[in-house]
Formats: structure tokens, C-alpha cells, sequence
């Protein structure tokens, strides 16, 4: 006969001394009968509801669903909250929180007596910041996506939440877009609940945790409001017990491998930059050791298959109903590792074998695709000694080789005081760079490296530029945008020594960032630079700037780079 498995709730509801009273008796105060601590796997649901997320506001709901999985699996649900993260809202940025986030998860983890675990997600960085301090403890855990709003429709087109964002100049500036105009857009864009619904960064993540098997398939592109989440929820309710009886952990799902699937599934649904840093942390955080140019190896000569904005035409309604993630596998199954384990407990291909492609308008054949090479370029030189980033789907094809001289701004104030100057020299042809927006110099590293460009250039007709920053960009946006450059500029990467008319190469076929300044000049400006005084002196920001990695080791703190493990060797007693 098979041994029974041995609950880590046990240790503290198991005992029939002093703190086995304790443990039990407050929980009494809810009404629990004795059944519930006599070996029922003890379920937490980790919960990042908040009124301050708007994407993560119907999750409060979603819990309940997953509670009724769990019991009729025969499992004991305990919810709690987390920091909860919304991109729209928190200042100065919700990446500067992320790592905070991720410790609260991990520790609320690791010090209540939890066997499994569900990641109730939305907003893009609830997403990594979960997965990350559940990497950290390493207890069997499965995420239940919270899902995209409907496509919104505006005048009798379809408008992506998040990419309309970074149309407002241009509608306020070129087509004379009126108050009343973007009050009702207002509402149109975002008609319901869910998180973004193009392919920016949650929809990404979503699909992230889909490609790398911590949801159940077919799982990431339904629709918050279509009642089959719910369904899909409850059944993550009933898995995830299974799974703790399995000892199916995270450790045995998130393998090397699976981080290749989910750098190859993102380049061919044209999924965000922002992968990059979320993708290395987590594999930072359970052990796997992936590396920048990973993305560019192993993704960038992938196909795009998927017409979706800010990269296509189509909203993440539509994805769902053309057959979601598990066609786009099955497209991809040559050059996926199809013996990757899930949380159903089944390998890769097994959950995309019968997928049928409903609309090959919104998904194409590989044989077909939209672009051929659409991964995620990473570009090297001495503007960018350890990298930086480009996304060619959404880039302008005559940017992608291309000679400026520097606009330079030196922080976003800056930015924001001149850009619309009538007297700044600028033209199309011209490089905007940013500087003092990276993981120490915002700081948090927020999602500004698509700055609008100048009105002047926007009245001429000119749609794109190339703009160089040490900061992120949304994935709801587009552009011919380089990113995450590092060493960032407040450590004193090449980028801080940058002036006004340099030129600056951007090469994106070669792989090529160069700034056309001779080594001596760089060397004679470095030795005049002074770093910026921190922009914190107490509390979490402080730590942050202080224990920040940088952009292309996925900017999480140096301290909790790895994991600690589940036990705790010592009681409140």
C-alpha cells in the first residue's frame, strides 16, 4: 500500500500538545469542524484583489470559485491577501514594488502551514511577483489567470485598452480629439472586467505562465467576463489538491526547458518586452540560469503567429475564440520541448494535440506567419555593454537600420519641460535618448522608454523614432523603442555619457548600438561624471536602490536572488 503523504499543515494542526491547541483553537473561531485538520491537504489562496487594481477587481469573486474546487476535491482553502500591484494607478511605478510584493508572497507562504498554493493573478506584475516568491518556497502551486477585458469598440472600431494610452497626443494634437471625445473613449476601452486586452505585459505573463505549464491549457486568453474562467478556476481548485498529493512542485515543473517553451510561445504571439526581466527573475528565484541572450538565441528567429495589438489588429477576444495559446503550440510543437511536465500533471503536448485553429486571421500557420523573424532582438556594443532590448514586431522597418544624432534628455522632468519646445532642435531623423530611468534611477525602472514625440514632428506626420532609454516599455505599445540598456545610466553606464549630437548606430540585423564617440572623449567624460544623489533615504526604497540588480539580470534584489525552501524550523512558542 502506498504511504500516505506526509502534509506540512501537519506541523502545526497535527499535534496533540500546547501549540496543536493554538494552531486549531483560533481557527475554531470560524467555525472549522474537526474534519479540516485531520489530513486535508491545506490549501492558500494567494489573493492580489484590490479596489486599486482595477484589473484584479473581480478576483475577490474568483476566490470563492476556487474554494468550491478545493472542497469538492477534498482539500482545507485558507485565502490571503498580497500586496496587489496596478500598473494604472500605483507611483511612481508598480516594477519599484514588484520585489516587495514577491517577498510578502513568499513569506506569507513559507510561515502559515500551507501544503499547496493558487496564484490568483491579473495586472501584469501581480503575475511575476507571485510566481517568484512562490518559486522561493517551492510548495506545489498553480496560477489561475485572472483574464482580459472584453474587446473594446469605439465609433465602430475595435480599441485595445492600454494601446489607445499611447494614441492620446496624436488624437489631441493631429485629429483634433475634443475633452468629450476621450471621456467617452473613457469607457468604451475598458467595457469590463479584466486586465488589458492586447498582447501588452499582462496578457503576456498570462500566456507566459500557460507556455511554461503552471496553468491549465487553453487556460490564459479567456475572457474575465466569460463564465468559463470561472470554470477554469474552480477546476484549479480541484488540481491543485491533486498536485500536493502528487508533490508536484514548482522545482519539477519550471525546468530549463520550459523557460526555452515560454521564450519561443512569446516571440510568436508577439508578447512584451517586459518578459525579459520577469522570465530571468523567476528563473533566478527557482535556480534555473538563463541569460539575456537566451531571449535572442532561442526566440528571435521565431515566426509571429498572432495578429494581435499593438504588434497586429486583433484584441485577446478574439485570440480566445480563434482557439488561444494551445493552436499557437501546436503550430510551434517542432520546435517546442514537448516532454516539459504540467500542473495537470500531463506532459506539453498532450494538452494542445486536439487544438483546432476557428480563425486563421487571428492565428496563422507557421508555414504562414505574419512576420518570420519576430523574437525579441538583443543588442550589444558600448552604448550597451551588457545589453539592451528591442522588439522588432512592433519597431518601423526603415528604423531598424539607422544613424541620428542624440536628443539627450537627462530625466523625465526634463523630458517633459522641452519635449514640446517649438525651438528644440529635433527632427525625424534624430535619436531620443532618455536617461535616469532604470532599476536604481527612477527608481523601479517604469514604462516610459515610448515617450511621445514632439508635437512639432507629430503635426509633420511623423509616426516613429527611435528612442534609447534605461527603462521599460508598456506591451501594450509600439514603436522603435531600446530598452533596458545596461549598465543603466545612474551607475554610470556609457548611456549617462551621452550628449546632445552625438551619433548614435543602431543596427538591429547586426545586433549593433554604437555610440560614434571615440573611446579617449568617453574616457574624459566618465572621468567628470558624478553619480546622482539616491532618491530615497529610508524604507523599502532605500533597500531597493541599494540591492537593485540591474535590467539584464531581471532587477530583483540581489538578497533574494534563489530560494530558502518551505520549512521553519521554529514555532511562535
Amino acid at each position: 500500500m502506498k504511504k500516505k503523504k506526509h502534509l506540512r499543515s501537519s506541523e502545526w494542526f497535527g499535534g496533540n500538545d500546547k501549540m496543536g491547541f493554538v494552531h486549531r483553537s483560533w481557527l475554531r473561531n470560524q467555525g472549522y469542524p474537526d474534519d479540516y485538520f485531520k489530513g486535508k491537504p491545506v490549501i492558500g489562496i494567494c489573493n492580489t484583489w484590490s479596489e486599486l487594481t482595477p484589473c484584479n477587481g473581480h478576483l475577490r469573486d474568483f476566490a470563492e470559485v476556487v474554494k468550491r474546487g478545493i472542497l469538492e476535491a477534498g482539500g482545507f482553502p485558507l485565502e490571503f491577501p498580497v500586496m496587489s500591484l496596478g500598473e494604472t494607478i500605483i507611483r511612481p511605478t508598480s516594477m519599484l514594488f514588484r520585489n516587495l510584493a514577491s517577498m510578502d508572497t513568499e513569506e506569507s507562504i513559507r510561515g502559515n502551514p500551507l501544503d499547496g498554493i493558487v496564484l490568483l493573478t491579473g495586472c501584469d506584475k501581480t503575475t511575476p511577483s507571485t510566481v517568484m516568491g512562490a518559486c522561493s518556497v517551492d510548495l506545489p502551486t498553480i496560477v489561475v489567470p485572472g483574464g482580459p477585458m472584453l474587446s473594446g469598440r469605439f465609433r465602430g472600431e475595435k480599441i485595445g485598452s492600454g494601446s489607445m494610452n499611447w494614441m492620446i497626443k496624436e488624437k489631441q494634437k493631429k485629429d483634433g480629439y475634443s475633452d468629450a471625445d476621450f471621456n467617452e473613449a473613457e469607457v468604451c476601452v475598458a467595457r469590463s472586467i479584466g486586465h488589458c486586452n492586447t498582447m501588452g505585459t499582462a496578457s503576456t505573463m498570462a500566456t507566459m505562465v500557460e507556455a511554461l505549464g503552471l496553468t491549465l491549457p487553453g487556460f490564459s486568453s479567456i475572457p474575465a467576463a466569460d463564465s468559463r474562467k470561472k470554470l477554469f478556476a474552480q477546476l484549479s481548485g480541484r488540481r491543485i489538491v491533486d498536485m500536493v498529493k502528487e508533490d508536484l512542485t514548482l522545482s519539477k515543473i519550471l525546468t530549463r526547458k520550459a523557460f526555452e517553451n515560454a521564450i519561443i510561445t512569446n516571440a510568436a504571439v508577439g508578447g512584451s518586452t517586459n518578459l525579459i526581466i520577469h522570465l530571468t527573475a523567476i528563473a533566478g528565484r527557482i535556480g534555473v540560469d538563463l541569460k539575456l541572450d537566451d531571449f535572442d538565441t532561442i526566440g528571435s528567429k521565431i515566426p509571429l503567429l498572432v495578429n494581435l495589438k499593438p504588434s497586429g489588429t486583433h484584441l485577446m477576444e478574439d485570440f480566445f475564440y480563434a482557439g488561444g495559446l494551445p493552436v499557437v503550440m501546436k503550430e510551434l510543437e517542432k520546435l517546442l520541448h514537448k516532454d516539459t511536465i504540467t500542473v495537470n500533471g500531463k506532459p506539453l503536448t498532450a494538452n494542445y494535440t486536439d487544438a483546432i485553429c476557428y480563425d486563421n486571421d487571428v492565428i496563422t500557420s507557421i508555414d504562414n506567419p505574419i512576420i518570420k523573424e519576430a523574437g525579441i532582438a538583443v543588442l550589444k556594443g558600448n552604448l550597451c555593454e551588457n545589453g539592451a532590448v528591442i522588439k522588432p514586431a512592433a519597431a518601423s522597418p526603415h528604423l531598424m537600420n539607422h544613424k541620428g544624432k542624440a536628443v539627450v534628455f537627462e530625466s523625465m522632468e526634463d523630458y517633459h519641460n522641452r519635449i514640446d519646445d517649438p525651438d528644440l532642435e529635433i527632427d525625424e531623423n534624430s535619436i531620443l535618448v532618455l536617461k535616469g530611468v532604470g532599476p536604481k534611477g527612477y527608481p523601479g525602472m517604469p514604462e516610459v522608454g515610448n515617450v511621445d514625440l514632439p508635437e512639432k514632428l507629430l503635426l509633420k506626420g511623423v509616426t516613429d523614432m527611435v528612442r534609447i532609454s534605461d527603462g521599460r516599455m508598456s506591451g501594450t505599445a509600439a514603436g522603435t523603442v531600446i530598452l533596458h540598456v545596461s549598465p543603466e545610466s545612474t551607475v554610470g553606464g556609457t548611456l549617462a555619457l551621452v550628449k546632445n549630437g552625438d551619433v548614435i548606430h543602431l543596427d538591429v540585423e547586426q545586433r549593433k548600438l554604437h555610440l560614434d564617440v571615440p573611446d579617449a572623449i568617453l574616457a574624459a567624460r566618465k572621468a567628470q561624471w558624478k553619480p546622482p544623489e539616491p532618491l530615497a533615504t529610508r524604507g523599502y526604497v532605500k533597500m531597493y536602490i541599494a540591492h537593485v540588480e540591474q535590467a539584464d539580470k531581471g532587477a530583483d534584489l540581489d538578497f533574494l536572488v534563489g530560494k530558502s525552501g518551505s520549512k521553519v524550523d521554529r514555532d511562535l512558542h
